[in-house]
């Protein structure tokens, strides 16, 4: 654990100053854990009474006020009971119309309570529509009656900021230039993610209590593949320390954390797994579509974009453009995008192994230019997103090639207009750099050259594939407009291209 006031160094002034807040920020980052500590050490102390409770239960009646408003007030009364003294919980809630019952409640729970309240309500954008509304409303109408008869402090906490709390009468959160229903707030906080000196003091915990140590490249990596994201930092020490190299039995190296990647990647656990039901989101698609697909974000409205980003899929980098939030992120977003075209394929015979079980590219090329004549044109339909739908396609193939034997790196930026990936098969690395010519633009064959010339460069390799998809209208079909050829780099690398 952290100290909870190092991850909110402005949350106590804000709480002096009867200042009403919103705290947002991804899931699995600690708003909740923090939070709890937070009113519990408030209520220790004694000057306040302060506690976390959750809205998420409201969430069923999006459309019948009254009964959200019943169940949360149930879920408070209980988080009340746990986590404060009998003198500081409320008393019986008063009868009230639908509508006003959990203004009226915190009314009632400030007059009896001795000491100013302070509540953390959490999960508060699980609610939707007229619950949602309504809430608000009340809180904010009620506002002016603190601190004698409302609370001292509260705090809104979710993923999202409460920009994204104007709603539509039918729920949906919607981008709109209407008044916000809680316009009260004084400041909108997030929870960062993790430094690396806080990574590394998290992980001496474990060193402390068992004796097992990280090497300082292990810890190094563990950084970099997480940059601090709470959950994975978490997650990756797990497997590290109870799956990979159990019962403290030895040092953790880089080795050893690349293994737990992979387990993590592919175990996809419930964190994960959230994060992929989002992609299919038109907030969210056209957001990451570009970005996978190395184009320009364009005219994508500020307030998505930040919505993606208060989601947790991307950050901002230290130039101010967007980039995937994280490595892990970076390969379960493709991964988890061509896992319905992977499992779609047809049984393929591994023909591109030597007896010898290594890697054979000549025969790899073959069995792809194969694939592709025959399979390419019906699996670029089922793609779900249309821009990158042949780099899909290719990393479902890949995924059958390595088959547990290897993994698949990828890299990709913002307009760049590339996508490229690394293949290793056990000893063997082959990089391929992906273009596509649209309509209107020049044949990318020189650019290619010229990227994956560089990309080859870094990985110290002296070949590779330029493989290049022609979304131009009007083309022959795939089986017959499919191609290869030999090429050389200016530093003079050789290459394959495959115009797909």
């Amino acid at each position: 654990m952290l100290p909870v006031m190092r991850r909110l160094p402005t949350v106590r002034q804000l709480i002096d100053r009867q200042s009403y807040f919103v705290l947002h920020a991804p899931r699995q980052v600690g708003k909740t854990t923090s939070l709890m500590a937070l009113g519990r050490e408030l209520t220790r102390e004694g000057r306040y009474a302060s506690v976390l409770m959750s809205m998420e239960v409201g969430a069923p009646f999006s459309h019948d006020v009254g009964a959200a408003e019943l169940a949360i007030l149930s879920q408070w009364r209980r988080a009340a009971q746990a986590d404060l003294p009998p003198e500081l919980q409320p008393p019986p809630w008063p009868a009230e119309a639908p509508g006003g019952q959990i203004a009226a409640g915190l009314q009632a729970w400030v007059k009896a309570c001795p000491r100013p309240l302070v509540v953390f309500l959490d999960e508060i954008d699980a609610l939707q529509g007229e619950a949602l509304v309504a809430v608000l409303r009340q809180i904010r109408a009620s506002y002016p009656h603190r601190p004698d008869a409302f609370p001292w402090s509260l705090a809104l906490v979710g993923l999202r900021d409460v920009r994204d709390y104007k709603l539509a009468s039918g729920g949906a959160p919607v981008s709109s230039h209407s008044s916000s229903p809680f316009n009260i707030k004084v400041e909108s906080l997030t929870l960062r993610s993790f430094t690396r000196e806080e990574v590394v003091e998290l992980y001496a915990e474990h060193t402390g209590d068992t004796g097992q140590a990280f090497t300082p490249e292990a810890l190094d990596r563990i950084f970099e593949l997480t940059q601090g994201q709470p959950w994975l930092v978490n997650a990756l020490g797990y497997q590290l320390t109870d799956v990979v190299v159990p019962g403290a039995s030895r040092t953790i190296t880089t080795e050893d954390v690349e293994t737990a990647r992979e387990i993590l990647i592919q175990r996809q656990d419930t964190h994960l797994d959230s994060l992929v039901e989002r992609l299919r989101e038109p907030r969210v698609r056209q957001v990451i579509e570009p970005m996978l697909a190395g184009l320009p974000l364009g005219d994508v409205p500020d307030d998505d974009r930040r919505f993606v980003q208060d989601l947790g899929l991307v950050r901002r980098d230290p130039a101010g453009g967007l980039t995937i939030a994280n490595p892990i992120y970076h390969e379960v977003i493709p991964r988890a995008l061509a896992a319905g075209m992977q499992d779609s394929l047809p049984r393929l015979t591994p023909t591109w192994l030597r007896p010898d079980g290594r890697l054979d590219p000549d025969r790899l090329l073959g069995a792809f230019l194969a694939f592709w004549r025959e399979h390419g044109q019906p699996l670029l339909g089922s793609a779900p997103y249309h821009e990158i739908a042949p780099h899909l396609v290719l990393m479902a193939f890949l995924h059958r090639v390595v088959n547990g034997h290897g993994t698949i790196e990828r890299e990709y930026a913002v307009g760049s207009g590339r996508m490229d990936l690394l293949v290793r098969h056990g000893p063997d690395r082959m990089a391929m750099e992906l273009k596509v010519w649209r309509d209107g633009e020049r044949d990318p064959l020189g650019d290619g050259l010229t990227q994956l010339d560089r990309y080859l460069a870094g990985l110290g390799l002296d070949t590779g594939w330029l493989v290049i998809f022609d979304r131009r209208r009007d083309l022959p079909p795939i089986a017959e407009r499919t191609t290869m050829a030999p090429a050389a780099t200016a530093s003079g690398r050789s290459v394959t291209v495959l115009r797909a």
